[in-house]
């Protein structure tokens, strides 16, 4: 019995390494050349400026920006929280904020201080308060280490 399941194993297995090993090589033969930075930039600012833009699309632009290596930059920032404004969803435009800030990663003293300084003119003129300002850098109800005591 155990012969008979490791031979159609054996038989199942033998059939889809050469078929997959040949899709991967015209999969990797596909991709074309690779985008500038000022491409992608306009790619995502041209994405989040579209006119009919609804919120479901904005998270989904934003969770695809946020879910690779990078910080956006200030100019996707800011068109991101544009579309934000037009949709009328101040919570997004805060979480996108927050996004932005952890992508930061072990730069956040460095990096976010300069995002923070682009970006003030757009949040002014949206009435986007920061994370700082409604106290979202702090935890509310965090308990004192003992160390500290």
């Amino acid at each position: 019995m155990l012969r008979i399941t490791a031979g159609k194993l054996a038989n199942a297995m033998r059939g889809t390494v050469g078929v997959t090993s040949s899709r991967i090589a015209a999969v990797r033969c596909l991709h074309g050349t690779e985008e500038s930075a000022e491409e992608f930039d306009k790619r995502y600012e041209k994405y989040f400026a579209r006119e009919g833009i609804d919120g479901w699309e904005i998270r989904k632009g934003m969770n695809d920006l946020l879910g690779m290596d990078l910080v956006p930059s200030p100019k996707i920032i800011e068109s991101g929280l544009r579309a934000c404004r037009r949709v009328n969803d101040i919570a997004l435009a805060i979480r996108w904020l927050e996004g932005c800030k952890d992508k930061c990663g072990d730069q956040k003293a460095t990096l976010y201080p300069y995002l923070l300084e682009k970006i003030t003119p757009t949040l002014k003129e949206l009435g986007v308060p920061t994370i700082e300002e409604l106290g979202y850098d702090k935890p509310e109800l965090a308990l004192k280490s003992v160390y500290d005591m």
